[in-house]
């Protein structure tokens, strides 16, 4: 069992104050946004025998166990971490497996560097996600059905809007809203700019379901997915509760603090909220215009205590343990290979103790029994 020294990425939108006051230290004054818990190349953990990923690299089968090795590759197939949402992250959906593939090969055979801003598909992967509140927690997810968009919408009472508005009006729902979105991604940037700040005033004016709007424009000046937010279910997660986002799902996060896990891989195709590249003709290629209610999850409880939050694919699984004072021993050895943070509590993995936002890899087939007191998940693969 290896306890885990953890990267946290500086992003422009994480808070300045969730990640220390869950770790119980002074906030260094700049945004503290995601801490990383895995093998990713961008930031692996470390420990005491080097980095995660060249404890993986140099025996697989140890740290990972055949089941995954086989199922998965000689690699950590899923990413954990903690998010802190100061800010809006940009909207975006990812790609399904075999669209990951496809962009990937057409993108290398074209000779794009990884790196390059206007590359797309970093890997060959998909890359479902999973976020569970810690806090009260704000997003977006999904499409809301277009009549409900097109009221939000017109009460804004924004001229140039009105088009859209009709447009929303029309049949099959699936083509009102794939029109409207490419409308809006394909405007004129300097007639779309001045729509969204009439809207942002409109917004900020009538306050209540538009008020999430109006805070978008505030960070995001004349973006155009101000607007192509609006065509989104509003999402508030309560502590615990979790939103599961699968391929073609387009979503943003608002604000909150939660434990995400996803399948390993970097493939974002952003709609708006963000000075970044805007792949609009792979983007329509790749969302699903399927208005839809989110998927929110609240774990299911076992026997043991192990509270799952259910999923429909296999590079992760995630659950927690809530641990009263008292609790007996739980035997947690597994084929697979495990993640364990803890939240909240004093609880310990074997013989490691654990503080709020400290975590340990335990690999395949290692003992692990946890004891004590607190909340801790627990992150592993179906294999």
């Amino acid at each position: 069992m290896e306890r885990l020294v953890n990267t946290v990425r500086p992003y422009a939108w994480g808070s300045t104050t969730a990640i220390p006051e869950l770790l119980g230290i002074a906030p260094t004054g700049e945004p503290q946004a995601e801490m990383w818990m895995g093998a990713h190349p961008g930031a692996p953990s470390r420990t005491e025998r080097g980095s995660l990923n060249e404890l993986i690299d140099a025996d697989p089968v140890r740290e990972l166990g055949e089941r995954s090795v086989e199922k998965f590759g000689p690699r950590l197939p899923f990413l954990l971490k903690v998010l802190a949402a100061g800010a809006p992250l940009s909207l975006q959906a990812h790609p399904d497996l075999d669209q990951a593939r496809a962009g990937h090969a057409a993108e290398e055979a074209a000779g794009i560097p990884v790196d390059a801003p206007h590359r797309t598909y970093k890997d060959a992967n998909h890359k479902p996600e999973l976020i569970c509140a810690l806090t009260p927690f704000d997003g977006l997810c999904g499409f809301r059905t277009p009549a409900e968009s097109a009221d939000l919408i017109a009460a804004l009472g924004v001229d140039s809007l009105k088009p859209y508005v009709d447009l929303l009006h029309a049949q099959p729902e699936e083509a009102a809203l794939r029109e409207v979105l490419t409308a809006l991604l394909t405007a004129d940037p300097e007639e779309m700019a001045h729509t969204v700040a009439e809207a942002a005033v409109a917004a900020d004016r009538l306050g209540g379901d538009h008020a999430p709007y109006a805070a978008l424009a505030h960070h995001y000046p004349g973006d155009p997915g101000v607007i192509a937010a609006m065509l989104l279910n509003r999402v508030r997660l309560q502590p615990g509760e979790a939103l599961y986002l699968g391929a073609g799902v387009p979503h943003a996060y608002l604000e909150g603090l939660g434990v995400e896990i996803m399948a390993n891989s970097d493939n974002v195709l952003r709609c708006g909220l963000t000075p970044k590249h805007v792949d609009v003709p792979e983007l329509l290629r790749v969302v699903r215009f399927e208005p839809a209610d989110p998927f929110v999850l609240r774990p299911e409880a076992s026997p043991s205590g192990e509270e799952v939050y259910d999923t429909p694919i296999d590079e992760f699984r995630l659950s927690r343990f809530v641990r009263p004072e008292g609790a007996a021993p739980t035997d947690l050895t597994s084929p697979t290979p495990q993640i364990l943070l803890a939240v909240a509590g004093r609880p310990k993995a074997g013989e490691v103790n654990l503080a709020p936002g400290e975590s340990v890899f335990v690999p395949a087939g290692e003992s692990a029994e946890l004891t004590g007191t607190g909340t801790v998940f627990r992150a592993t693969v179906v294999a």
